[in-house]
């Protein structure tokens, strides 16, 4: 690889998109601090099982939004870095879309959790939009069932209890290994296999640099630990990178 454009990784997790108004898990204001129960509702064994923890389940999706949320200047920056010619590639913990709604071209965003826009039925396989199925839940359904089949409606992510697809994991492992620069964005670095792909990246030589509002077990191994805001923090982060990049090929 051309030494002067390193392949930077960033790997985001649900801090990027708090800015959007999509609330992480673990954070300090997370869902699971301010209700613990509230994992259930993301866990495959207890979705399945429990009709009330669906029904809560479709509340919370509505409620939360995401569907409807926009980039916030997180997203922005690396999509402007991508833009930059820089080989950049995204892994995502969120399944909210908004990298690709950002301008990321969704070749270079890898989805390790899955996507929430659709939904499919865990009977028949059939598949449907998110918004589609929150309209019928806003129209008074509270567990909409599969309208081929009557089964059981689900997310079209890797809820808990799941393994992730092991394809994807693949893709992943490989962009680690093979980076120069990896970032790890908003992310608690503890959901494995995802958590795994820092020390990957550094194991294979790359440049460990973490943003995140509250302290990881990779802490120790990063260049750089930033604690800023995302929305400020990030921003400035790609624009150093740029700068950097554009300096060692003597491009103005």
């Amino acid at each position: 690889m051309d030494p002067r454009r390193p392949l930077i990784a960033v790997m985001t997790g649900a801090g990027i998109s708090t800015a959007s108004g999509i609330p992480d898990y673990r954070g300090p204001r997370g869902v699971w601090r301010q209700d613990p129960t509230a994992e259930q509702l993301v866990t495959v064994g207890p979705y399945l099982a429990d009709g009330d923890v669906r029904r809560r389940a479709w509340l919370m999706r509505r409620e939360i939004g995401a569907h409807a949320a926009r980039p916030n200047a997180g997203h922005l920056a690396l999509a402007e870095l991508e833009r930059s010619g820089l080989p950049v590639r995204v892994l995502t913990q969120n399944v909210d879309g908004l990298h690709q709604r950002s301008g990321l071209p969704a070749h270079k965003v890898i989805e390790l959790h899955g996507t929430a826009a659709q939904v499919r039925c865990v009977g028949c396989g059939a598949r449907s939009t998110m918004a589609e199925a929150l309209d019928r839940v806003t129209a008074g359904e509270e567990d909409p069932p599969c309208s081929a089949c009557g089964g059981v409606l689900r997310p079209c992510t890797v809820m808990f209890g799941e393994p992730l697809d092991s394809t994807v994991i693949a893709q992943a492992e490989a962009v680690a290994q093979a980076c120069d620069v990896f970032i790890a964005v908003g992310s608690s670095l503890q959901v494995y296999p995802a958590a795994a792909l820092p020390l990957i990246a550094r194991e294979g030589g790359a440049r460990l640099t973490i943003v995140n509002a509250e302290p990881t077990p990779y802490d120790e191994l990063a260049v750089e630990v930033i604690r800023e805001p995302i929305s400020t923090a990030l921003p400035a982060l790609v624009r150093r990178l740029i700068a950097d990049a554009t300096g060692a090929t003597g491009q103005a």
